[in-house]
């Protein structure tokens, strides 16, 4: 197991990015704060995902930040990825830490309640709470936790937790005191105007609270 000890994570969207190179977008966001990145990619062939993961690594390295790949597991130990995140359909985490010995953090998305009893949670390094709110940049999650639920899944797991889902400046302290570890964003950061100062902003929030 992985000690898990990140507050500000980036999942990465091109399409949220308006137009502008992800690279780029991404690195300022690392300027303001954000300390882990995963990549997803669920549309691209798999050798262009892996040339994207290698120039996104490439930068991330200089910062010594790490990079998460989103359910390829091929992708992710090609390009030497810190780790891996999956889900409830996704492979199992078992089947990755035999096919992946070098697997650094293997991340994990909570679905349901139930699942947090599950082999596949033991062995993930941190749970994913998605959505804490509903969001139009994933459309396939089944429970949004809010803030209540947070609370009630940390009530019943030392598991380190990363809430995703509509996370901004304005609700991050709010999350991170209902129970959440570390945040993780997507348009907050990726589609704002200054991605730095958005990173910036949401990290102040964290250290706050």
């Amino acid at each position: 197991m992985a000690a898990f000890n990140h507050k500000l994570y980036l999942v990465t969207d091109d399409a949220a990015c308006l137009g502008r190179d992800l690279v780029t977008v991404v690195e300022a966001a690392v300027l303001g704060g954000v300390d882990l990145v995963q990549i997803r990619e669920k549309y691209l062939p798999e050798n262009a995902f892996l040339e994207k993961t290698l120039r996104l690594k490439e930068m991330l390295d200089k910062y010594n930040t790490p990079l998460i790949v989103n359910d390829n597991l091929q992708v992710a130990s090609r390009a030497g990825a810190a780790g891996i995140h999956v889900g409830n359909n996704d492979i199992a985490p078992a089947e990755i830490l035999q096919q992946w010995s070098a697997c650094g953090i293997l991340g994990y998305s909570l679905e349901y309640e139930e699942h947090l009893q599950s082999s596949h949670v033991k062995l993930a390094d941190y749970v994913a709470l998605s959505p804490v709110f509903s969001t139009p940049t994933k459309t396939d999650t089944v429970t949004e936790w809010g803030l209540d639920g947070i609370t009630h899944i940390r009530s019943l797991t030392t598991k380190p937790i990363v809430a995703i889902g509509r996370v901004n400046a304005k609700n991050a302290g709010n999350i991170i005191r209902a129970g959440a570890d570390c945040l993780a964003v997507v348009s907050a950061i990726c589609s704002a105007p200054a991605p730095a100062k958005a990173a910036e902003e949401i990290r102040n929030e964290i250290e706050k609270a």
